[in-house]
């Protein structure tokens, strides 16, 4: 394998790979990239054997080949280079010789053949512009559980049905939920897939990285889902399991609302979580004919108390909530109006900002004892 390559090309695709390997693993293997040249492209891959990239750019090349390359150390090599031309060599020892400029250096490699095959992506099922789901991701992925005891939680659901698109996250005390109208040509059946958290993550990144009109081409066969950006492939292993019935637990009969601005509410609540217990996080809101109050309280750091004037109808209503949940919630909501929605303090509050009606956003989240 020798070929040469345009520093800013090949960085620009090394840091599309940097978010899949594997910094700390037992397989060292999985701490390289496979680079392969062939014709005038430079295809390089990483894994960590439940998520891979694959990804291209332009290069010269003056002999076919592939090898494997520290992926850190090539990084932060590339990024020191000047901005010229970078030549790779592979020598029989399967280290690469890199030349820039009249910079040598010689980077130990491993073999090919140690790599992992990866699946060849199947027939395309769907396309969906990239941006509309980049921005389903960024709604709801805060939601996905931490314990990786709970399988199933450890992603979101991505349901495609011919006219719609929904992605929902829940870690059992808040759901998320954004659903979207999208006509797919194509496909005639509702599709339900399981996304692993980290692949969720990259393919955020890969998406808010498309142009404007850019699209995901989407496909899965037994045990894999493949997500196309144009040059560069996301395959991640899915997540198998059942996923729990998110529509029993949405708010049928609400009966208590106050609709406060989110920069309102977001800015109350940082100051009052402050003093908060910082375990539980909670915090109490009353709602009144006077409107709305935050409060909170912990023994090791004291009280806090906020009014908020906003018009509020109905039975006074005490129900606490942890402000945490709340915060990661008001982060990913646009800006405007946001509906508080309650029905009593043993029963889920809703969550809905009312200037998106796009893609009907709703956020439920399991009261606290207060």
């Amino acid at each position: 394998m020798e070929f040469s390559v345009k520093k800013f090309d090949l960085l620009e695709e090394l840091e599309t790979t940097q978010g899949v390997v594997e910094r700390k693993t037992t397989i060292p293997i999985l701490s390289n990239l496979l680079c392969e040249a062939k014709g005038n492209r430079l295809t390089i891959t990483a894994t960590d054997l439940e998520l891979s990239v694959r990804t291209s750019c332009e290069a010269k090349v003056k002999k076919d080949g592939a090898g494997t390359i520290p992926a850190k150390k090539l990084l932060e090599l590339v990024r020191l280079l000047p901005n010229e031309e970078i030549r790779f060599k592979l020598l029989e020892n399967h280290w690469v010789h890199i030349t820039c400029d009249r910079k040598n250096y010689k980077l130990v490699g491993m073999s090919k053949d140690n790599f992992p095959a990866l699946p060849s992506f199947p027939h395309t099922l769907v396309k969906i512009p990239a941006k509309l789901l980049a921005g389903l991701i960024g709604k709801t992925t805060f939601a996905i559980s931490q314990e990786e005891s709970r399988y199933t939680l450890n992603g979101a659901l991505l349901v495609l049905k011919p006219a719609s698109l929904t992605m929902v996250a829940t870690d059992g005390h808040r759901l998320a939920i954004a659903e979207t109208d999208h006509k797919f040509e194509g496909l005639s059946t509702e599709t339900r897939v399981l996304i692993p958290k980290k692949a969720m993550n990259e393919v955020q990144r890969l998406a808010s990285q498309s142009d404007d009109d850019g699209v995901v081409e989407f496909a899965q066969d037994e045990s894999h889902l493949f997500f196309q950006f144009g040059r560069r492939l996301l395959t991640c292993r899915k997540l198998t399991g059942q996923f729990p019935n998110y529509e029993a637990v949405l708010p049928r009969d609400v009966n208590k609302a106050v609709v406060i601005e989110r920069g309102e509410l977001q800015d109350a609540l940082r100051r009052v979580s402050q003093l908060a217990d910082q375990r539980s996080h909670a915090v109490k809101f009353v709602l009144a004919s006077e409107g709305l109050e935050i409060s909170s309280s912990s023994p090791e750091y004291g009280e806090a108390k906020e009014a908020i004037d906003k018009e509020f109808k109905g039975d006074p209503i005490a129900i606490g909530f942890n402000a945490q949940y709340l915060l990661d919630f008001l982060a990913a909501a646009p800006d405007g109006p946001i509906s508080f929605e309650l029905k009593d303090e043993q029963s889920a509050g809703q969550l809905r900002p009312l200037g998106d009606e796009n893609s009907r956003y709703r956020y439920v989240v399991m009261p606290m004892r207060i």
